[in-house]
């Protein structure tokens, strides 16, 4: 992974979209926390989803990370899944910290407790692909809404 694309994944905490193909064979787009560590993102997300389900079944699947805001910018690629049933809990521990600041909150509480087991999807990109329109728009953006953007 380039150093600046690695830079904007950890430096961005918005959700990740993720792309994936149901049991009837239709594409499907959900938001999932992520974190990243040496050449993957890790997902969070109870054994029973049927995203875990799905990525089972055909691993092959696509991602995105980009604001909303401009100017636009992001990554996006092609990856393949694992499910980690070992690292569930402790990768959704992480994303609590990375996303709430910590466990001690209602949310994290609620999610920690719900029934069932916690996997981690491991999504290890197979292809990655980079945009930035920061020198673009800068003549119609605040100079303060410059972010960091992958090169």
């Amino acid at each position: 992974m380039e150093p600046s694309v690695e830079r904007y994944l950890r430096q961005t905490r918005i959700p990740l979209r993720l792309s994936t193909v149901t049991a009837a064979d239709w594409p499907v787009a959900l938001s999932l926390w992520y974190l990243v560590e040496v050449d993957a993102l890790y997902c969070a997300t109870p054994q029973q989803a049927r995203v875990t389900e799905y990525l089972m079944r055909e691993p092959r699947c696509g991602f995105e990370v980009a604001g909303d805001q401009p100017p636009y910018c992001g990554v996006r690629g092609r990856a393949l899944a694992t499910i980690d049933v070992d690292r569930g809990v402790e990768i959704l521990e992480r994303l609590l910290i990375r996303y709430l600041g910590g466990t001690d909150n209602p949310l994290a509480e609620g999610l920690l407790t719900r029934p069932g087991p916690e996997v981690a999807i491991r999504l290890e990109p197979q292809t990655l692909y980079t945009w930035n329109f920061n020198s673009r728009m800068m003549d119609s953006i605040e100079p303060s809404a410059v972010k960091i953007c992958p090169e």
